[in-house]
């Protein structure tokens, strides 16, 4: 069987993280890419889901409160700047 080269670009961290990943498992890059084509094309796409990150209840519920006090300024109240908010706390102790 013939092989052939494939360039591919990606983050230096993330190429690190997945070498060190793919050693642990015994294996180097070119292996695990290679189970990855195999693994496509034998499912006939990608062999995993792909979906976009949708947030947990618990940070919904944090971005739906930020959208409240942003909405509702005279239930909450607000700084000028963070040394405002800074300076409120520590005179307050």
């Amino acid at each position: 069987m013939s092989t052939t080269n494939i360039n591919i670009r990606v983050d230096s961290s993330l190429k690190e993280q997945a070498e060190k990943l793919f050693s642990e498992l015994g294996m180097n890059m070119t292996t695990a890419i290679t189970v990855f084509l195999r693994s496509a094309v034998s499912y006939e796409g990608i062999p995993f889901e792909i979906r976009k990150n949708t947030p947990n209840e618990e940070t919904k519920a944090a971005l739906a409160e930020y959208e409240a006090m942003k909405n509702d300024s005279t239930t909450y109240k607000r700084y000028d700047s963070f040394d405002d908010l800074l300076n409120e706390v520590t005179t307050s102790a």
